[in-house]
């Protein structure tokens, strides 16, 4: 029986290449049909490698090697698909035991070079948490130890209880930028480069929100199995706001200017690989429930290193939520090539002067940024304004006021 290649799959036809981030196997080991072989990382997104066959895999790249659309990886021999698996050998039992580590785990052994595999756990079942390998990486290894004894001089070690300097192992590692957040930093940089960017701001009173949530969100939940946030709020505010001001929702393409008559809205989502904007489809057309379900199907798969590539294409508009993070300002960097970003803070009781009276109301700072080379000021001030009456007074979304 031939062996079955395992080749990097075609990802969409701007990319054509990426970094073979790990494998979820070790090398030599029976894998399953369909079982996930590898990460890869792209400058787009990070996808799997599947196995189109039973059988014993070998490797042909290792980890951290970049490789081209269609580059042969492994093979697998599926004439031992059915065969006893042999003992594990300790890089086995090391990479199985890898792979059972949380990714919290995973990223500070990335960052301190202290692989799992070599510490006791102290959490549930033996697992090795965060603070193990922390613990690890503060304490100097015995080999460490013995090596800074034998190289002292023989004048400045005392006959007494011996002093140990401790070496500098963990203070530092040097960790190679993976394509995602290379990517990330190439457009972000670009976004200040080349449009001329500015921000507004402004204070929405969030009372009216806060109360309509209190008060349906048992009813909202039992009829559409979602919770009932701020940002399908905010999402409707925006698409409310942008029809009122078009220039929002375009964007430059050399001397022209592209409008856009439709309402995708790319929402910002926080991984552990870094920032992503996956986008959700016409939302002028989906009602409060529609965007809750939207906006947490994109968020998980972006945790979960799902999203494909047709799930970043066509956002004409975007929204960050640094607020769940505890920001309470921030000047938030465009999208390109959208033409605004609208930036969500911290809710913050406050005192306010309400009808003559200082009353304290939960507020939250808006933020604004533009490409001023499209979008007037008085265009985005407006803009932000309509989003404020429309939190503030949400009945304004019913009556398109």
């Amino acid at each position: 029986m031939s062996l079955i290649e395992v080749k990097i799959p075609p990802l969409g036809e701007s990319i054509n290449s990426g970094v073979l981030a790990k494998w979820h196997v070790a090398d030599g080991a029976i894998v399953k049909k369909d079982q996930p072989l590898f990460e890869l990382e792209t400058d787009k997104i990070t996808s799997e490698g599947l196995a189109d066959s039973a059988g014993k895999i070998t490797f042909k790249v290792q980890p951290g090697t970049e490789v081209k659309i269609g580059e042969i990886v492994a093979v697998i021999d599926p004439s031992v698909a059915t065969a006893e698996p042999a003992a594990p050998s300790a890089p086995a039992s090391s990479a199985a035991k890898s792979a059972e580590q949380s990714p919290a785990v995973r990223r500070v052994a990335a960052e301190t070079g202290i692989d799992p595999a070599n510490i006791s756990g102290t959490g549930k079942a033996g697992r090795v948490t965060k603070g193990d390998v922390l613990a690890a990486a503060a304490a100097p290894t015995a080999s460490a130890v013995s090596a800074a004894i034998s190289a002292a001089p023989a004048s400045s070690v005392p006959s007494s209880t011996p002093v140990i300097s401790t070496p500098a192992v963990g203070r530092r590692s040097r960790v190679k930028m993976s394509k995602l957040r290379q990517t990330i930093a190439k457009r972000l940089v670009s976004a200040q480069h080349e449009a001329a960017m500015l921000t507004t701001f402004n204070e929405v009173d969030m009372s009216a929100v806060m109360a309509l949530r209190a008060k349906y969100q048992d009813d909202f939940v039992k009829k559409n199995g979602v919770k009932l946030g701020f940002m399908s709020f905010f999402t409707k505010a925006a698409v409310h706001a942008m029809k009122e001001v078009p220039a929002i929702n375009a964007q430059l393409d050399g001397d022209e200017i592209i409008q856009n008559h439709y309402f995708d809205i790319s929402m910002a989502v926080s991984t552990e690989k870094g920032l992503v904007v996956p986008v959700v489809r016409d939302c002028d057309k989906l009602d409060m429930a529609g965007i809750e379900k939207a906006i947490g199907e994109v968020a998980k798969k972006a945790r979960d290193g799902k999203l494909s590539l047709p799930d970043f294409e066509g956002g004409c508009f975007t929204i960050t939520n640094g607020g769940i993070f505890g920001s309470m300002l921030s000047t938030p960097i465009i999208n390109a090539p959208q033409s605004a970003i609208l930036g969500l803070h911290a809710i913050n009781d406050r005192p306010m002067a309400v009808n003559g009276q200082v009353v304290i109301r939960p507020m939250m700072y808006l933020a604004l940024s533009y490409d001023h080379r499209l979008v007037d000021g008085k265009e985005a001030v407006t803009f932000l304004v309509k989003v404020k009456q429309a939190i503030e007074d949400p009945s304004r979304l019913l009556l398109s006021v």
